[in-house]
Parts: C-alpha cells; structure tokens; sequence
C-alpha cells in the first residue's frame, strides 16, 4: 500500500515536471521537439505503447489517443478474453487541436492540423486541415496558412498582460 502511494507521487511529480519524460516512461514512442499539454496518463490511454508521435508535433489540452475497441464488451461473456486493439502513428509537424479523439488503427500523415473536437477514424492524408465528426479534409495546410497570416497578430512570447495591453492598442474594438 505505502510502494504504491510513493509510486503515485513519484509519477504524479514525473508527469508535471516533464510530460514527454513521462509519456516515453508510459510507453510512448515520442519523437524531438514535441508538445503536450494534456496529462499523458489520461491521454494515452490503456496501451500506451501502441501510439507513436513523430518530431514537432503539439497535442493539445483533452487529447484522447484510443487504442482499443470497448464495444468487445458486450461479448464478455461468451468470448472473455478477446480484446480489439490497433496503432497510432502521428506524422511529422502536426497540431492535434483540443479534445481531438483518435481511434484505433490510424495514421496521421505529415503536417497536419486537427481542428478541436474532431474524431479521427481513418488515415489523414499529409499537408490538410482536418475537423468535423468524424473528421474530414477542410482545406490544405497551405490555404490555412496564408488565411492565419492574414489574420495573425504578433504576441506569441507575451505575457497574459502584455498580451492584452497589445491587443488594446491594435484592436480596441475587441474591448468595447
């Protein structure tokens, strides 16, 4: 009981001083320069080791990687061992938007966006914006870049109050 509670601890301390640490330590095939704002106990679910992330990639807050299939359920009875699982494999440079869900036996190509709340079921094809339920191409990644840059304001690095005094010089109207 007490192994188990320091264990605990330990990994809770694991898992808020570096998130990638703790996602290899789950597992996870985590490759360079990524990010993960999500606790990877909750987000990489049952079988941690089946998911594999390329390098520069972003997962958001409430990212779920399934990698099993739970309707087996309501065959327990009569079949108690059988369990559905499958891979995920996440390209290189992709965003992975809040609350994404990803399902088993997929593979997301290279740059990629998820738009939040988008269900992956299938494949992505590299070089789209995904979204939708279940998700779907939007446009390329190309078409989203020169619309963001368009609508783009430089306070990437600010601080929440630098932030805001910015955006009141240059967007006053946003504060009426």
């Amino acid at each position: 009981m007490i192994w188990t509670r320091i264990r605990n601890l330990y990994l809770d301390y694991k898992y808020r001083k570096d998130k990638i640490q703790y996602a290899r330590f789950l597992g996870v095939k985590v490759g360079e320069r990524c990010k993960i704002h999500n606790n990877p106990r909750d987000c990489f679910g049952s079988e941690p080791w089946l998911v594999t992330i390329g390098n520069h990639v972003l997962i958001a807050t409430g990212v779920r990687f399934i990698t099993h299939d739970g309707g087996t359920f309501l065959f327990i009875d009569e079949y108690p061992k059988t369990n559905v699982l499958g891979p995920i494999n996440v390209g290189n440079n992709v965003y992975i938007g809040v609350d994404v869900k990803i399902m088993p036996n997929t593979m997301i190509g290279d740059n990629v966006i998820i738009a939040a709340g988008a269900i992956v079921t299938k494949d992505l094809e590299s070089g789209w914006v995904y979204g939708g339920i279940p998700a779907k191409k939007i446009k390329t990644v190309e078409e989203y870049k020169e619309k963001a840059l368009l609508n783009s304001v430089e306070t990437n690095g600010m601080s929440m109050g630098e932030k805001r005094n910015h955006l009141k010089k240059i967007r006053p109207d946003w504060f009426a």
